[in-house]
């Protein structure tokens, strides 16, 4: 895929970096990311993803914009309010880089269905706040050999870790999800908005580096955070076999 005269100009940046260069673009342009979940971390992830030229990005979200997702969800406007996420982030996606081809799954993913989902993508970019989802993208992305990078967040904190084939993946941090009562009603948590965009960039370059071949992966690594001080620690994770 040679690039034309409008992509050369575009990912100029891209193409003055000392290991990524042509080759690196290139290899962007012809890749296919999943990204689960259009919210906080959906949308800094799917943003920075676009501009850098990966080829084909799809979003599975089931979820339409509220006026509460504002705070943090930067991917969506104010005028999105009560549309689907997916047709929210797809028509800023392409707004933005019109190489990109995004790919719109308006459904929640499933046991039902995320093998079908998650199976034509070569990297997954797990940005829900579900457990229950994490450990279901966790599951199956080992089974079916495919690469991904979790990040979570909570109120001031944030933590990240990247698995690939062979490494450590998330039942090897936390073997099995949280207790919790289904009779209870969830009850949203706070989060401090911008600390979405630091950890979702963070994970957007794991995706970036892995796709070019560019850098050190954070795998068989925790990396958590605290925005109130901003420390930042790195836990090494065995696998557990």
């Amino acid at each position: 895929m040679a690039l034309s005269a409008t992509q050369q100009q575009r990912y100029s940046r891209h193409l003055l970096l000392d290991g990524f260069g042509t080759e690196g673009q290139e290899r962007l342009l012809r890749a296919k990311v999943l990204v689960v979940g259009a919210g906080g971390l959906g949308s800094p992830v799917s943003l920075y993803l676009a501009a850098a030229g990966v080829g084909t990005i799809g979003i599975v979200d089931g979820d339409e914009v509220a006026l509460s997702n504002l705070q943090r969800q930067v991917i969506h406007s104010t005028a999105a309010v009560g549309t689907p996420k997916v047709d929210s982030a797809a028509q800023r996606l392409s707004a933005l880089n019109p190489d990109v081809q995004v790919e719109r799954h308006p459904v929640f993913l499933t046991p039902d269905n995320a093998a079908q989902l998650i199976e034509p993508y070569d990297f997954v970019l797990d940005c829900t706040d579900n457990f229950v989802v994490k450990y279901l993208i966790n599951d199956v992305c080992v089974q079916l050999g495919k690469p991904f990078s979790m990040g979570g967040i909570a109120q001031y904190s944030g933590q990240l870790m990247t698995h690939v084939p062979g490494t450590a993946d998330y039942r090897c941090i936390f073997p099995e999800p949280p207790h919790t009562d289904s009779a209870q009603p969830v009850q949203p948590a706070g989060v401090l908005g911008s600390i979405v965009g630091i950890l979702g960039t963070m994970q957007a370059t794991e995706c970036i580096k892995y796709l070019t071949g560019v850098g050190e992966l954070l795998t068989d690594t925790l990396l958590t955070f605290d925005a109130r001080d901003f420390e930042i620690n790195k836990v090494a994770v065995a696998i557990d076999n």
